[in-house]
């Protein structure tokens, strides 16, 4: 209308959810409840019109993150309404900016007065500018004199808005955040489009507000806005260009570092570190991760590795049940094989700007003695769009304000560079940083987590024999296809989406993804075997394949038609019927593969097993069954002692309702809520041998049923729960108890890269706080001379409480899905003890073959090993086409047992040279002596190595 001419004019939509603007065609602004407006022109133009676009999201129901027992007939997460949300009316108008400035003057100056000591001379001078301003300004005059008033305030209030600090004040490394998850209770494709809105925003508010920088972490999401939003991604590049936009953070999103393995944080850097050299031309050199739900051990040697030598997040501090205090807010970070990284703990990642925010930010520190500033992340997340005018505004007045702690616009590593000048802080922290909230994360949604374990190790076979295939058969590596498998991997790796704590339909895609991974990963790894051996047409031989860097015997499934079979010597192997299967007993060289050839069926091995439906015995182990299944004795026949303490494979019952967030917690009163499982199974002897003898237990567990088979191979120190629920529980824990004759004050846990140890007892708090921990493959009890361990294929979650290891195997969340982990779940766990120190045990051998299969591929090869290692405890994690495409080789190694280690790894590849490089596979850290295929390598406890084998000079 012609009363907008030459005023600022801004619209605002009748929307009651976010929504992203387009004016005249291009993305403007994001809207939601902090940023209600847009501008349309500063100085209108009479006549001027405008075309709009809103692209809102009305939402996908209620989604509460936590549920307390809910009444009989009520839905926890009701599906929603057909209609979410209603278009109200919308309108437009004048902005006033100079009563906005006022506004924020005042605010400033209130803020600084109620943060302060109530009888100092600057609190009685802010009383008094502010007993003034009331009298001058007068909202109710017409609008010119008003705006009279009002600059008229401004200047009376000026002075003590020009108050500088002295030499002392502390300073405040600011910059805008909007942290954003990558799913939660929204899913991915909604992700993308508040990727839009918080991006369109801050692009423009970094346009009005010179020297001010934005954050904006994980690839992911600039990949989401490139492919969806080309335009503004294009105008993004040229914010991230000129240093308005800071692209940081070190991975492709900011996973859990918990659950996820060792090889994939890795591949988060890879692709991270990657993504933002090649699209943006930086060097991420920070890890930023602020919700993450704890942070293993193993992280500062894979971020060193990585050229990532700073670390910040602030969950720690988010202690909602109290808790041991966390002493300190910048220090070193030490992890399990002694590598340091710079860290830094903030308290918010969504703080305001405001006066007492700033002010009671300084003022939570931990850390007093030699700490002189802070990071600062500001603005609204999840959605909010980062910070708004509002926060800049208030930044601006605090860049030197008396009273109030310096605020510097500054990207993060500016802080930690400023830091590191002075040299390393004193303060040291050893080990992982264990989150004392939100244990239930290492257990929530057991299909995502055993989806995210068979795909890291899919693709770790698929990237195996494909490298191998390449290197020896001129094999075409599917580079690009299985560069997406992995960032499909690492998407869902984001700290809400493995964790256990979105909503349904972020599980269901998940899982789909996962189905995809594993399915394309099994289809390289079979066509790149195959292209090692000599094909047979007719269905003579198969050939097996263990990627392993040890020999193993494991059992294999003969192809149909098969009646007997040989060995590539030409020796008849046992053929034993097992459960539909026809199955022999094959030794595979490490790293390597032999042939099975049909042959005719000769007369069994004896038969060293024997079972029934109270007992299971070979060799080694004699165990006895109660009428629930369960192992009442487990003997050690070679060590003449009984492992068993009490009832062993018990399955715990408990109620599970925790007083906070449902599917993030397990409240430490879990145990004091037993739920009775007395039941009686059914228990029938379905083979005794002579290969494997397998017991199969049926029983109910409370409103669930379980099929569970417990298998004992000959020649074996290791005994097999393979196990089947149909779970239809809410609001209930199930956890596998095996008690031990072991006394130990601390229990060993494996994680990535290694292993650490937790105490079996709650002596002080932070003892009895990590009453849940994570662990990988296995946790054990060991004695100086002797150990029992339990060990898992897809399960996280475990306690051990003094001599019992208590291995989680299901939780059931109301909130915020449902229906989490409800329906048929399958996993496999195992028992093993042993004589010995743990540094000689073989422990980490069976904990990996339980975890990884052999592949059988038809056709005939003979027999061939490509790598080993002379020493039992230096594991080759992954063995991998190089990332520049060269054709080289790719190795990562790393020593299991924490202690020193000198050995030889021994390759039959065609490799002409080698060489240790930084896990980005860029830096040459050292030339390797490579003779005769023998690589001599030198190890310090739970060190990680990549050696790159090159294939031509």
């Amino acid at each position: 209308p012609d009363a907008a001419a030459g005023e600022h004019l801004v619209f605002r939509p009748g929307l009651a959810t976010e929504a992203v603007a387009f004016v005249d065609g291009e993305p403007v602004q994001g809207l939601s409840k902090q940023r209600p407006f847009i501008t349309l022109a500063r100085s209108a133009k009479q006549g001027q019109k405008f075309d709009l676009l809103l692209e809102a999201y009305a939402g996908h129901g209620t989604t509460p993150c936590h549920a307390g027992p809910v009444p009989p007939g009520r839905q926890t997460v009701p599906e929603p309404p057909a209609t979410q949300k209603t278009v109200e009316e919308s309108d437009f108008g004048i902005w006033r900016e100079d009563v906005y400035q006022l506004h924020l003057d005042v605010e400033t100056l209130w803020g600084i007065r109620e943060s302060i000591d109530p009888d100092s001379l600057r609190a009685a001078e802010i009383d008094e500018a502010l007993r003034r301003f009331t009298l001058i300004v007068d909202f109710e005059l017409p609008a010119g004199q008003m705006l009279e008033t009002v600059r008229e305030a401004r200047d009376q209030l000026r002075p003590l808005l020009e108050c500088v600090n002295g030499s002392t004040a502390p300073t405040m490394y600011a910059f805008g955040h909007g942290h954003l998850d990558t799913a939660w209770l929204w899913p991915l494709a909604e992700t993308e489009r508040k990727t839009a809105r918080t991006i369109s925003s801050q692009i423009a508010l970094t346009e009005q507000y010179s020297g001010y920088r934005f954050l904006l972490s994980q690839p992911a999401l600039y990949r989401m806005l490139r492919r969806i939003y080309p335009k503004l991604y294009e105008r993004m590049v040229r914010a991230v260009a000129e240093g308005r936009i800071v692209a940081d953070g070190g991975m492709w999103v900011e996973a859990d570092t918990n659950v996820s393995g060792g090889e994939a944080l890795i591949r988060q850097f890879i692709h991270g570190k990657r993504f933002f050299r090649d699209e943006l031309g930086v060097d991420s050199r920070m890890l930023w991760i602020p919700d993450v739900f704890g942070y293993s051990g193993a992280l500062p040697q894979i971020m060193v590795g990585c050229g990532v030598p700073y670390f910040a997040t602030a969950k720690i501090f988010w202690n909602y049940h109290g808790g041991d205090p966390f002493p300190y807010n910048t220090f070193r970070w030490r992890g399990i094989d002694g590598s340091e990284v710079l860290a830094h703990l903030f308290t918010d990642y969504n703080a305001g700007t405001d006066p007492a925010s700033v002010i009671n930010a300084w003022g939570s520190r931990v850390q007093k003695d030699g700490v002189r500033s802070r990071l600062y992340p500001f603005g609204h997340g999840d959605g909010g769009g980062g910070p708004t005018r509002n926060h800049l505004e208030f930044a601006r007045r605090l860049e030197d304000l008396e009273s109030v702690p310096r605020v510097t616009h500054a990207a993060p590593v500016e802080f930690f560079e400023d830091i590191s000048a002075d040299g390393p802080p004193e303060a040291c922290y050893v080990g992982e940083l264990y989150y004392q909230c939100h244990r239930g994360t290492y257990t929530s949604q057991a299909k995502t987590k055993k989806g995210n374990r068979k795909s890291e190790l899919a693709l770790r076979e698929a990237e195996f024999w494909s490298a191998v295939a390449a290197a020896t058969k001129g094999y075409e590596y599917p580079a690009a296809e299985v560069d997406e498998a992995w960032k499909l991997v690492l998407l869902n790796q984001f700290h809400d989406i493995l964790p256990g704590s979105s909503i349904e339909r972020v599980y269901q895609e998940a899982e789909s993804d996962y189905e995809q991974v594993i399915g394309s990963a099994g289809t390289w790894a079979a066509e790149a075997a195959s292209a090692l051996i000599e094909p047979e047409p007719e269905g003579g031989s198969v050939t097996v394949f263990n990627s392993l860097n040890w020999p193993r015997r494991e059992l294999v499934a003969l192809p149909e038609g098969f009646t007997g079979a040989e060995d590539a010597q030409g020796r008849p192997l046992t053929v034993q019927e097992s459960d539909g299967r026809r199955l022999v007993e094959v030794s595979v060289p490490a790293c390597g593969w032999t042939t099975v050839t049909a042959a005719e069926p000769t007369d069994s091995d004896e038969d060293t097993l024997s079972a029934s439906e109270t007992h299971l015995e070979n060799e080694h182990f004699r165990l006895d069954l109660n009428e629930r299944g369960e192992l009442t004795s487990i003997y050690d026949k070679d060590a003449d002692a009984e492992l068993a303490a009490g009832i062993c494979n018990r399955m715990l019952m408990y109620r599970d309702v925790p007083s906070k967030f449902d599917a993030w917690d397990i409240d430490s009163m879990y145990s004091l809520t037993p739920v009775a499982l007395d039941e009686p199974a059914n228990v029938e002897v379905v083979s005794a041998g002579p290969l494997e003898a397998r017991l199969r237990v049926r029983r109910g567990l409370n409103a669930s049923d379980m099929v569970q088979d417990i298998v004992l191979r000959r020649g074996d120190r290791r005994v097999d729960f393979e196990t089947t629920i149909e779970w239809r529980e809410s609001h209930k824990l199930l956890k596998a108890a095996f008690p031990v004759n072991i006394h130990a004050d601390e229990a060993v846990h494996e994680i990535q890269f290694g292993h650490l140890r937790r105490p079996t007892h709650a002596s002080r708090p932070f003892d009895a706080d990590r009453f849940e921990v994570c662990n990988h493959k296995w946790t054990a009890l060991t004695e100086e001379g002797r150990g029992c361990a339990v060990l898992n294929d897809c399960k996280y979650g475990v306690n051990v409480a003094g001599n019992s290891i208590n291995l989680t195997l299901l939780k059931s969340p109301l909130a915020p899905d449902m229906n989490a982990d409800k329906g048929t779940q399958q996993f496999t766990y195992a028992f093993t003890g042993w004589s010995g120190p743990l540094a000689d045990s073989p422990l980490i051998r069976q904990g990996y073959e339980l975890n990884v299969p052999v592949v059988s591929v038809p056709g005939s090869g003979h027999e061939q090993s490509l790598l080993s290692v002379d020493a039992a405890n230096v594991i080759v994690e992954t063995v991998k086409c190089s990332e520049d495409g060269s054709g080289d080789v790719v190795l990562r190694l790393y020593e299991a047992m924490r202690t020193a280690t000198r050995c030889t790894l021994s390759t039959s590849l065609p490799a002409v040279a080698a060489e240790q490089t930084d896990m980005l596979e860029g830096e040459v850290q050292r030339e390797l002596e490579l003779s005769n295929g023998r690589v001599p390598l030198e190890f310090r406890p739970f060190e990680i190595k990549t050696v790159r084998l090159k294939m031509r000079s």
